[in-house]
């Protein structure tokens, strides 16, 4: 008798820090449901999202291809996927999947899928606290028990906007980690904050009038990830109860982490940093995955898509080269890491490329950014994790050594794919209409730069989305410093 081929169901969690998780080692106990799934499968403690931000990582994600593959970097890419790549649910589909995706229609990494579902993941102060895990949940879960009926093995694709800016968790996580006064008026630390023009119109849209303590905001984040970790088990509980868990394969990610109070990029997700890069992988799968592992090694998101086939045996039915590598052979012990280093990217807010290797990060700025950084960022990251202080003067040798590791790192992938690098080509990745290609200076980054309120980021998030179908088919100026269904 043909075995029967297993489901898959992909938790894509939106700006969630690995080191905001107590499954990864944070102090605060934000995500106990999530602990527990990973007590019951493999978590990866060592991955990384190399293009920042969430289009260009779902793109790779959800492919199992790099940027030179699928030619995305920017968050507001303009056009779709090539046709020479294929997505996950393109793949699932030409072998008789199901495939359903809530909460990214239009996106153009969320290509491919049967059914496209939406549910409310934005808010404002003034609407009051954002329920967006249950609003998910509310049109998530009818999805998971539609698909559980049907005949047809199904691939449920969820992208969840908690902890996603803006931070609104409903009670009783808006205070379960702060017990302070957020409006006090001795408390400067949101001073900085509020000044930062390009963003001020959109923290003031959702963050208390009058706020004064950045503690109080970041806890609202840690807040929010409880308050999405609350809402995973309900789905959790759903698929027990439909008797699905023993053949679905359960996968846990995240698209890019978040910034809070570091590097001068507030309450966001740009910026090559640690905090932005280090994301959340777990995969549960019972009988085939062993329960409670965690693997040290280096992993990628294009390692996902060849990982996850490889553990449902599809074979998918064009030979398709991965730019990623099944992380499988790491976790039966066969081989250490699937990285020494690697190339990583952002076109968000700021247009910059580098490389990362066990020891060093190196951040070289394409053209001026808005928070007036230096044009090149080196960091020790055995001995500053915090990334703190810039050695890119002072280790000029390590700057360079790994500048020309970067460099022919790019020209070897420009020759395989016989394609420029797309950093290089998206000159107006910000999507700002008054203002073409690249900045000449910071000054005019941060003079062009804005999103505005909470309705604006939505949209430059979005993009142009395409329209849904029917759910069923059949503040100052900062002056420089020194130095549906499927169509």
């Amino acid at each position: 008798m043909a075995k029967k081929p297993l489901n898959v169901i992909l938790l894509g969690i939106d700006s969630l820090r690995a080191d905001h998780m107590s499954c990864y080692g944070y102090h605060r106990q934000t995500t106990p449901h999530i602990d527990r799934l990973a007590s019951q499968g493999v978590l990866f403690e060592n991955n990384y999202a190399p293009h920042i931000p969430t289009t260009s990582a779902y793109a790779s994600m959800l492919t199992g291809k790099d940027c030179f593959s699928t030619n995305v970097v920017a968050l507001r890419h303009r056009g779709g996927l090539p046709d020479y790549v294929q997505t996950l649910p393109e793949i699932l589909r030409q072998v008789g999947y199901d495939t359903s995706c809530v909460g990214f229609t239009g996106n153009p990494s969320s290509r491919g899928f049967d059914t496209y579902l939406d549910y409310p993941a934005w808010g404002s102060f003034a609407a009051g606290r954002s329920p967006k895990a249950e609003k998910l949940n509310e049109v998530a879960v009818p999805e998971l028990e539609r698909l559980a009926a049907g005949k047809k093995p199904f691939c449920l694709f969820l992208r969840h906007m908690d902890p996603h800016a803006p931070y609104l968790p409903p009670a009783p996580f808006e205070r379960m980690f702060y017990s302070g006064n957020e409006l006090d008026p001795k408390n400067k630390s949101m001073e900085p904050v509020m000044n930062f023009k390009p963003f001020c119109d959109f923290f003031a849209d959702w963050m208390p009038p009058g706020i004064t303590d950045a503690d109080y905001v970041t806890a609202q984040y840690d807040g929010a990830v409880a308050y999405m970790d609350a809402a995973i088990q309900r789905l959790l509980t759903r698929i027990d109860e439909l008797g699905l868990s023993d053949d679905t394969l359960v996968v846990l990610n995240g698209d890019h982490g978040e910034t809070l109070y570091e590097h001068d990029c507030w309450f966001d997700h740009h910026g090559m940093y640690e905090n932005t890069l280090h994301v959340p992988l777990i995969l549960r799968l019972p009988g085939k995955l062993p329960a409670g592992h965690r693997v040290s090694g280096t992993s990628l998101h294009q390692d996902l898509v060849p990982t996850m086939l490889q553990l449902m045996g599809v074979k998918p039915r064009q030979k398709i080269d991965f730019d990623g590598t099944s992380l499988l052979p790491l976790v039966d012990g066969k081989k250490a890491s699937n990285y020494s280093d690697f190339y990583i990217t952002e076109c968000t807010w700021m247009r910059k490329h580098g490389w990362r290797t066990p020891e060093w990060k190196l951040i070289v700025a394409l053209e001026p950014d808005f928070h007036f950084k230096p044009e090149v960022e080196l960091y020790n990251l055995v001995q500053d994790p915090l990334e703190l202080k810039n050695l890119a003067n002072k280790e000029k040798g390590v700057t360079a050594a790994l500048r020309e590791r970067l460099q022919n790192w790019v020209a070897k992938r420009e020759a395989e794919t016989g394609r420029t690098n797309p950093m290089a080509t998206n000159l107006n990745w910000h999507g700002n209409s008054s203002h073409e290609g690249a900045f000449e200076s910071s000054q005019q980054a941060y003079d062009t730069m804005h999103i505005g309120s909470v309705g604006a980021a939505n949209r430059l998030q979005a993009g142009a989305k395409e329209k849904a179908s029917p759910k069923r088919k059949k503040a100052t100026p900062r002056k420089k410093k020194a130095s549906t269904r499927r169509k």
